[in-house]
């Protein structure tokens, strides 16, 4: 098994760094908003009783990629990201986080 108590010490001690905290947390909320998207994208193709083969022909990627998109921790572009819930017959939607003393956000992300 592998050793990463080195790890686990390094990663502590720099988490004293309000920077280095910062940022950690940042991305670890980007990664788990990403995998939550592909856990959406999973069970709708499993409820559709699509393959990732066919899921991979329909979105015109090749089906090892479209796999690894699944199974391992990736970080598709958002383009494949709105083929496949074209795909899958889905929207994709932002949903601004509310915090108070923050104005809502203006402009149009739909683009019209």
């Amino acid at each position: 098994m592998l050793d990463t108590s080195y790890n686990r010490r390094r990663v502590t001690a720099r988490m004293d760094d309000p920077e280095y905290r910062a940022e950690y947390e940042r991305m670890t909320r980007e990664i788990s908003q990403v995998n939550a998207v592909m856990r959406a994208l999973d069970e709708l193709r499993e409820q559709g009783a699509m393959s990732k083969a066919q899921l991979a022909r329909v979105i015109g990627r090749n089906d090892a990629v479209v796999r690894r998109f699944f199974t391992a921790q990736s970080n598709p572009e958002l383009r494949t990201i709105a083929a496949m819930a074209e795909a899958l017959d889905a929207d994709i939607r932002i949903v601004p986080r509310r915090k108070v003393g923050r104005r809502p956000a203006t402009a149009d992300v739909a683009g019209g």
